[in-house]
């Protein structure tokens, strides 16, 4: 197993010569035995990240260590490193046994005989022991994911990378490997970073997240801290599902003026002090409806989905969401009061984007409460 720190590591792409910065000054360590996802929209330089560690990319700037080894200038078949694909990358022709025992045979000296108990000890492990003498093409996407968990498994890297291996899987089975993934995780303790645009999957799978956006690092910590206290607007706007409510306000004193007749009075001005506007960030479970009061918006759309409803309104022209009871069922065309309380309010510079106060402790969490028209 390994730690593994990035120093300033940046990746360039020159196509026709007009430069294009994938990552830009990356500083990460991923600790011993740590799973840390990497996560972001598409292009946002997480996969260029991970095959810069891989070594399937060279690195243009900065350093990249495997413990005390500076590994930035080897090759990949020297870091000793296994790979987990979209695609998972089966030879067609070969059945799974010969697909999880394909490393081995290339990279070790191991026996024939050694290299098969290997292999069938993983796949017992895996659950996959009846599928070795299948082909690929009669596995199902999960069993093709398993093989090729395998393959990796079975060669016993320091560490493990994951480019998103799970996005071609439906969603029942993707939340059935997410948990046999991180149980695997735990069991074998390798040093594992993991790629994802699901920020869902992130928040569920990580020790900690790295959130990157344009080729920049913008955040890494626990799924909760990054939660609850994300360091700018895109970090919480990205990070949480539904989105975070977002809106602009201008700032009058201690009290908050935004469209549609929003208005909120703050007890703790100090975070809006020297700024003209802001803006608002409040999460769709810390949305109350409430008995009359200053803000209103009107419903557009009531989901069920079971142990709670997704209440979508509009406030003039900004979209928001609210997490409610069951119990409450606003029909689309009413309008509806909304309240919250200034704990679980979000606060950002207008102009930069960065946080200039986040959830607090003492925000409740419950979201059931009655509504009024």
């Amino acid at each position: 197993m390994a730690r593994i720190t990035l120093t300033d590591l940046t990746k360039v792409y020159d196509p026709d010569g007009e430069a294009v910065v994938a990552v830009e000054d990356c500083n990460l360590t991923v600790d011993d035995g740590e799973f840390l996802v990497l996560v972001g929209p598409s292009g946002c330089g997480k996969s260029t990240t991970l095959r810069c560690i891989a070594g399937l990319e060279d690195i243009t700037e900065g350093r990249l260590e495997f413990g005390d080894t500076d590994v930035t200038t080897y090759s990949a078949s020297e870091r000793d490193v296994a790979m987990v694909f979209q695609n998972y990358a089966l030879y067609p022709h070969m059945t799974v046994r010969q697909n999880i025992g394909f490393g081995l045979k290339l990279s070790s000296k191991l026996s024939s005989s050694e290299i098969n108990d290997q292999v069938e000890s993983v796949a017992e492990m895996l659950g996959i022991s009846e599928l070795l003498g299948d082909k690929p093409k009669e596995l199902s996407g999960g069993q093709q994911q398993r093989v090729a968990l395998g393959r990796a498994i079975v060669r016993k890297p320091e560490v493990f990378l994951m480019d998103e291996p799970l996005s071609n899987l439906d969603a029942k089975l993707r939340s059935d490997m997410r948990t046999e993934l991180q149980e695997l995780q735990q069991n074998l303790d390798v040093t594992t970073v993991y790629v994802t645009h699901d920020q869902t999957e992130a928040m569920a799978m990580g020790d900690r997240i790295a959130v990157m956006d344009k080729g920049i690092l913008q955040q890494v910590g626990p799924p909760e801290e990054v939660y609850r206290q994300p360091v700018n607007e895109f970090v919480a706007d990205f990070i949480g599902s539904p989105s975070i409510n977002l809106l602009s306000a201008d700032v009058d004193g201690s009290t908050l003026l935004g469209p549609g007749g929003f208005k909120y009075d703050l007890g703790n001005a100090s975070p809006v002090e020297g700024h003209d506007r802001v803006r608002v960030g409040i999460r769709p479970e810390d949305i109350r409806l409430v008995d009359g009061g200053p803000n209103r918006a009107e419903v557009t759309v009531v989901e069920p989905m079971g142990n709670e409803n997704f209440c979508y309104m509009e406030l003039e022209h900004i979209e928001m969401t609210a997490r409610i009871s069951p119990t409450q069922r606003p029909t689309a065309g009413e309008e509806v009061a909304f309240a919250f309380d200034e704990a679980a309010l979000y606060l950002f510079d207008a102009e930069t984007g960065d946080a200039l106060k986040t959830k607090t402790d003492e925000s409740p969490d419950n979201i059931h409460t009655e509504v009024s028209t």
